[in-house]
């Protein structure tokens, strides 16, 4: 069922109130409560918030004070402070159900969290000019996840209005963009009767009116914070007595680029982020490296963090330095199935502004919906990773980044038209 007319107005008004209030991962107070909000008031059978969707492993949760920070932020910009109490200790996200009479149960995924990215004020950026430019400064949605939770209600609504018959599951799944979101999803407990999965993207380079029916390609990933410690001393009158942190962690940046690529895919490798030290004339005692090893395999990706660990260990040796490593977020490759991606492929030709369908593309990327799709398929069911193609005028994980907006009506009418086909054919 399509929706259109004032439905349709009503989740544009959503979407540009989650683009105003963009939150990083395990921080999503403000998005998950308003959420809440909106889901209450649709005829759902169980709505599960926060600590009832989440397994307690979990990667990446920033302190105590951060997240009472987020928090009030999140109560001082109108969410509701007994959600947000529900929510405590960054557990954010929500699972809808609507159970519709004997048939298969069917999640859709989509992801919440926003970026640590300062938005464009442009008289030409969308959102400056139209007033929901985020309200967090420094942060923003420059992925397109306020489109992506916005079209899992958008799925609801339809799939209420319509004659599915069977179990929809929406899984509104926080800490994407640092991959520690869906592990602690997928082990949640809430997937383990799912027989198809559907995960969605916006954009990624599709244009509006093309769909992706399943992804491919996902590039196994894990990030690490390695916390490199010395000793301090004065630079000019005893350096002897010094053991350099920054000195570790220089040599350690050199030698992660010199892992050696691998015969059996596409390996990488990145410190994205590095710093230490106090002033010039002081011998550094402390150092980090926030970091990520990539693999087109999850094998490949083990290879690659067995020989960083390798890498990080031995230059801290080499400066008479210590190193601790802690692993931010992981997630594996994942294959979308191409019975399922036939079937999203087949409703897409038969919606209202799609005018170009591919069966298949690669990521080139990483993605933890592979949880939740290695998840499905472990037990037998299907999942597949569908695009929805959006004219974006600058790149993801940009200032200038923007969702056409008719990417929104699209996207819920591929999904829930997928959804219904599911339920009358069971492929």
């Amino acid at each position: 069922m399509s929706l259109d007319g004032p439905d349709h107005e009503a989740l544009l008004d959503l979407r540009r109130d989650l683009h105003r209030h963009p939150e990083p991962a395990w921080r999503e107070f403000y998005t998950t409560a308003r959420l809440v909000d909106e889901l209450e008031t649709r005829p759902l059978d169980e709505l599960y918030v926060g600590p009832e969707v989440l397994s307690e492993d979990r990667r990446g949760v920033p302190d105590e004070a951060e997240l009472a920070t987020w928090a009030e932020r999140a109560v001082d910009a109108g969410a509701r402070a007994d959600v947000v109490d529900r929510l405590a200790g960054g557990h954010t996200g929500l699972v809808a159900v609507l159970r519709r009479g004997p048939g298969p149960t069917v999640g859709v995924r989509v992801d919440i969290d926003g970026l640590p990215i300062t938005e464009a004020e442009d008289a030409d950026h969308l959102p400056a000019s139209e007033g929901f430019r985020s309200e967090n400064e420094g942060y923003m949605h420059a992925c397109g996840h306020d489109a992506h939770a916005t079209v899992g209600v958008g799925v609801v609504d339809a799939i209420a209005a319509g004659d599915f018959e069977g179990t929809l599951k929406v899984f509104f799944q926080p800490a994407e963009e640092t991959v520690s979101g869906g592990e602690p999803m997928a082990q949640g407990g809430h997937l383990d009767d799912v027989d198809y999965l559907l995960a969605l993207h916006v954009g990624l380079d599709h244009p509006t009116g093309q769909v992706v029916a399943g992804i491919d390609g996902f590039l196994a990933v894990s990030h690490f914070d390695a916390e490199f410690s010395g000793a301090s001393a004065h630079a000019g009158g005893h350096p002897e007595r010094g053991r350099n942190a920054v000195q570790a962690m220089a040599t350690a940046v050199q030698n992660l680029y010199s892992i050696p690529r691998h015969h059996d895919g596409a390996t990488r490798v990145n410190a994205g982020r590095v710093g230490g030290g106090t002033a010039s004339n002081i011998v550094p005692e402390a150092a980090f490296i926030e970091g990520e090893v990539r693999g087109e395999t999850t094998d490949l990706m083990e290879y690659m963090d067995d020989h960083a660990m390798r890498v990080l260990r031995s230059a801290a040796e080499t400066h008479d330095c210590e190193v601790e490593v802690e692993y931010a977020g992981r997630a594996p490759s994942g294959e979308s199935d191409g019975e399922l991606a036939a079937v999203v492929a087949d409703v897409a030709g038969d919606t209202a502004g799609v005018d170009s369908i591919r069966d298949r593309d690669t990521l080139g990327g990483s993605e933890d919906a592979t949880y939740l799709m290695q998840r499905v398929q472990a037990r037998g069911g299907l999942a597949s990773y569908v695009c929805v193609g959006t004219d974006h005028p600058d790149g993801h994980h940009t200032p200038a980044f923007d969702v056409d907006e008719e990417t929104i009506r699209i996207a819920v009418d591929v999904l829930s038209g997928a959804v219904e086909r599911i339920g009358a054919e069971r492929p």
